[in-house]
């Protein structure tokens, strides 16, 4: 049933977004050098790596780490990158992630190929057999505000709880919070 639910909203969500999609990927190619999108190695369901593709926001040669691990993240953005990340557009051409089967549109954030601490304690808790999402329990409870023990227990919450019910619950609570711009830092 969710990846029925998927499959529909994300055809839907495709064919609506596609004129937002088209501008944000010109806007990205006329402010900075590079490609418009970023394909970033992520980790899925039971661990395996695939390639999930952003917007870039960041400017190319930029280290494949965590923004919050970076020394001056603000230095590293695009001219527009601040703003694709505020409004969460950066994040748009992860529908073809969740089409593609890779993603959901609810479950746990993908981890970041050389998050070794989040990616371990994960696996501990069972989380790691979950579909990655676009957004998620902890995405909705604090997002880059959260420490990774937290964000852990949260998905461990959303594990316990999975439901299409609670799903409908997150995407909304996630469309207000992307509305007031909550728990974005960078």
């Amino acid at each position: 049933m969710k990846r029925f639910f998927d499959l529909v909203l994300g055809l839907f969500a495709g064919l609506v977004l596609l004129p937002p999609v088209l501008l944000v990927a010109i806007a990205v190619r006329l402010t900075s050098k590079g490609p418009a999108l970023y394909w970033s190695d992520r980790v899925g369901r039971n661990n395996v790596i695939f390639k999930m593709p952003k917007f870039r926001s960041m400017r190319v040669g930029t280290p494949a780490v965590a923004t919050h691990l970076l020394a001056d993240a603000r230095s590293h953005l695009t001219p527009i990158g601040s703003f694709l990340r505020r409004s969460s557009l950066d994040e748009l051409p992860q529908l073809w992630s969740i089409l593609a089967g890779d993603m959901s549109f609810v479950g746990p954030r993908p981890a970041l190929f050389n998050q070794h601490d989040l990616i371990a304690l994960r696996t501990e808790q069972g989380v790691h057999t979950l579909v990655p999402g676009l957004t998620g329990w902890a995405q909705v409870n604090g997002r880059d505000e959260l420490p990774i023990p937290e964000k852990v227990k949260l998905d461990v919450a959303y594990l316990q709880r999975q439901s299409l019910s609670f799903d409908v619950r997150i995407l909304w609570l996630t469309f207000v919070k992307v509305l007031r711009r909550d728990g974005v830092s960078h």
